[in-house]
């Protein structure tokens, strides 16, 4: 739960638009919620598949679909899926006037472009961008049963936190701010470990004593496992 105080912040900064408002929530599929920004959108789903919990993602998320919010109760985010640029998205052969819920139309989430046909032919958009992290997800058991522990950096505008099952540890390092970040925190703990980019498979400098670093661009992230200089060399 959130105080009325921080719901009324969300409401002024997701959904100004009142008919975007639902009791006390927001009706709005992810993308228009971050104004379709690419890189807000991979932040905010490398945060719901990194934290503790069951990631749940919503039809046509992974495509960046859009909604319409000047339909009725919660219609807005329940239009066709957009499987293809044809008719109807390609969900259905009827009389477009026969759908109980019409396609989306706005530029910017319209069906002719934005679909899985399309995104299929892409190596770059955001279907196969999913696929990738829903990959590396399913690789890593910490982030299906470890526990969490939130660390401290420096700089208020990054958030880490620790994910550990059975030996196996993942830090997860995220910029929260439209602005490149530079931070420092504590891992000293694992001192003489060496980091590796669980999607590119890049190994980072050893972890000293001291502060580790991190540089990180508008809203960039890390998953790196940790594990000791002995076992990379295995």
């Amino acid at each position: 739960m959130v105080t009325d105080e921080e719901r009324a912040f969300m409401l002024h900064a997701y959904a100004p638009e009142s008919r975007a408002r639902i009791n006390l929530g927001i009706r709005r599929r992810l993308a228009p919620l971050l104004g379709n920004d690419r890189r807000k959108i991979e932040l905010m789903n490398s945060l719901l598949f990194s934290l503790a919990g069951t990631p749940i993602l919503y039809y046509g998320d992974e495509l960046g679909m859009g909604d319409n919010f000047y339909l009725g109760d919660r219609d807005g985010v329940r239009t066709p899926m957009q499987w293809t640029p044809d008719r109807n998205a390609g969900f259905s052969r009827a009389n477009p006037q026969q759908l109980y819920l019409p396609a989306i139309i706005d530029p910017d989430y319209h069906y002719e472009s934005v679909n899985v046909e399309n995104q299929q032919r892409h190596g770059s958009s955001l279907y196969w961008w999913m696929r990738r992290m829903l990959a590396v997800r399913q690789s890593a058991a910490a982030f299906a049963r470890g526990g969490i522990e939130f660390l401290q950096p420096e700089n208020d505008r990054v958030l880490a936190y620790l994910r550990r099952d059975e030996g196996q540890v993942i830090l997860v390092v995220a910029n929260l701010s439209r602005f490149a970040q530079v931070t420092e925190m504590n891992l000293s703990a694992y001192a003489r470990w060496v980091p590796k980019e669980l999607f590119g498979g890049n190994l980072f400098p050893e972890i000293k004593s001291t502060p580790t670093p991190f540089a990180l661009g508008p809203y960039g992230f890390y998953w790196l496992g940790l594990s000791s200089a002995e076992a990379q060399k295995k």
